[in-house]
């Protein structure tokens, strides 16, 4: 019997536990009854007690009718929710006429988004700041808290591992699991004193402020970079004709199809020829990695990257892990200043490791080491490969495909602007002094996570301090 798990339940609490009479043993897990537990043990209330408002999409047929945009009122989808935050830099966009059809997935400061379906349990938090109008998808729930309930404390321990196992335990489906709001509105929210939900709240507001920093500098490394080049108001052409003679289409490029040949592309290529360039290949060593079979898949052991794991920001935690042997031995982790850039399905994304990291990732990420940091620094060339003018070149390659792919040759093609060192150096600056607030805003928010932990498992007394310090 050693290393089984086994509990005891009343057949009354089986009863009441969940509406669809749930008695798998998964259901019952330690974990969760203990979670349970303790939040009964203590001042607590069902959200349904203190929520003014709870709703995701209204009816999911009224989708059909939206056409997304490049531009207009930003749309969140779940796969924009990371880690506690909003990633804007990804997002569809629909119109006005869209949004009032969609009015009851509007977004309000102060709400707190909850990802129902996919990845169930991703959490956000509507900043007051924010530009709105902003809308949402029929997969994220949208809860305003009325006066009695501080939203910010909501938001922490949703985030905690006692709202995460909530929605792991309450999630039903087996391909696609999903939570609908009547289970949300059951679930159970410590209660804790003023002093504790005041300090707790301000370590957030902190986190946001350290995370909007971020994005301010990384948005004047961007606008640095195009200024330098003199692309500061470029707008490409919205001419979707060029005449070219066979030499120079298919004899030249080997491409056929006419949305290769769109005057923007030779625009931005134009626009950067008075700058020093060099191809991408000339600059960098690029290397494969490897692609497991998914019977190769584990729950413990390295962890694996896929494409949707990684943002020109960071490196989301993997739901897959591969063994260690042979794979950790294989050479595959990237070393600090490697860049990662995604050539297949969501193609383009370049994200530089800070630090030598303990992970394997797919063969759909490039490994490219910079050859000469003397001429060329690995932040500026990442900024690069994340700006308009390579994405403009990566969207030149693999325009009209239905599986988005990027070959390695054309990759290697891309061509690249290189500017004078000190101005190179200025840029990677703002960055690094990016990421440092990104950091920043990470570790405020997991200490605000653990110490609603703390205070949950063993009072509010153990767990002030470590605000205090914050």
């Amino acid at each position: 019997m050693s290393g089984l798990e086994a509990v005891e339940v009343k057949l009354s609490e089986v009863k009441t536990s969940s509406d669809i009479l749930r008695v798998d043993s998964f259901f019952f897990a330690k974990e969760f009854l203990h979670d349970k537990q303790k939040l009964l043990e203590m001042k607590s209330c069902d959200l349904s007690f203190v929520c003014d408002d709870l709703r995701s999409f209204g009816a999911y047929s009224l989708n059909n009718d939206v056409t997304y945009r490049d531009s207009g009122i930003p749309f969140i989808r779940c796969v924009n929710m990371r880690n506690g935050f909003i990633d804007f830099s990804d997002l569809l966009y629909i119109d006005k006429q869209a949004n009032e059809l969609l009015c009851k997935s509007a977004i309000k400061p102060n709400t707190v988004l909850l990802s129902m379906s996919g990845s169930v349990g991703n959490v956000a938090y509507a900043q007051e700041n924010w530009d709105y109008p902003i809308n949402s998808n029929q997969d994220i729930a949208k809860i305003l808290f009325n006066d009695s309930y501080n939203p910010y404390v909501a938001y922490v321990f949703m985030l905690s591992k006692f709202g995460q196992n909530f929605m792991i335990r309450e999630a039903r489906g087996s391909v696609q699991q999903h939570v609908y709001l009547s289970q949300i509105e059951k679930m159970r929210l410590p209660i804790f004193s003023n002093n504790f939900c005041k300090a707790i709240e301000r370590a957030v507001r902190l986190s946001h402020a350290a995370r909007d920093n971020a994005g301010d500098l990384y948005k004047s490394a961007e606008s640095l970079l195009l200024a330098e080049l003199g692309l500061g108001d470029f707008t490409p052409s919205a001419e979707p004709v060029a005449v070219k003679s066979f030499s120079e289409s298919f004899g030249a490029s080997g491409r056929l199809d006419a949305e290769y040949y769109q005057p923007k592309y030779e625009d931005v290529l134009f626009a950067i020829s008075n700058s020093k360039t060099d191809l991408l290949s000339n600059l960098v060593l690029i290397k494969k990695s490897i692609e497991p079979g998914s019977s190769e898949y584990t729950d413990e052991g390295i962890p694996f990257v896929r494409v949707s794991d990684i943002t020109k920001f960071g490196i989301t935690n993997p739901e897959i892990h591969i063994s260690r042997v042979p794979f950790a031995n294989m050479e595959l982790q990237p070393i600090k200043d490697t860049i990662l850039f995604t050539k297949d399905g969501t193609v383009g994304i370049a994200y530089k490791a800070e630090k030598d990291m303990d992970i394997v990732t797919s063969s759909a990420i490039l490994h490219l080491t910079v050859k000469d940091k003397n001429e060329l620094l690995p932040d500026y060339l990442t900024l690069v490969l994340n700006s308009m003018i390579v994405q403009m070149q990566a969207e030149r390659d693999t325009g009209g495909s239905v599986i988005i792919h990027w070959r390695p040759s054309d990759i290697g093609n891309v061509v690249i602007p290189i500017l004078e060192k000190h101005k190179q150096e200025e840029i990677a600056d703002l960055v690094q002094q990016s990421f440092d607030y990104r950091f920043q805003s990470e570790q405020l928010l997991e200490t605000a996570k653990h110490v609603v932990e703390i205070a949950i498992e063993q009072g509010e007394a153990s767990a002030i301090q470590l605000l205090q310090e914050v």
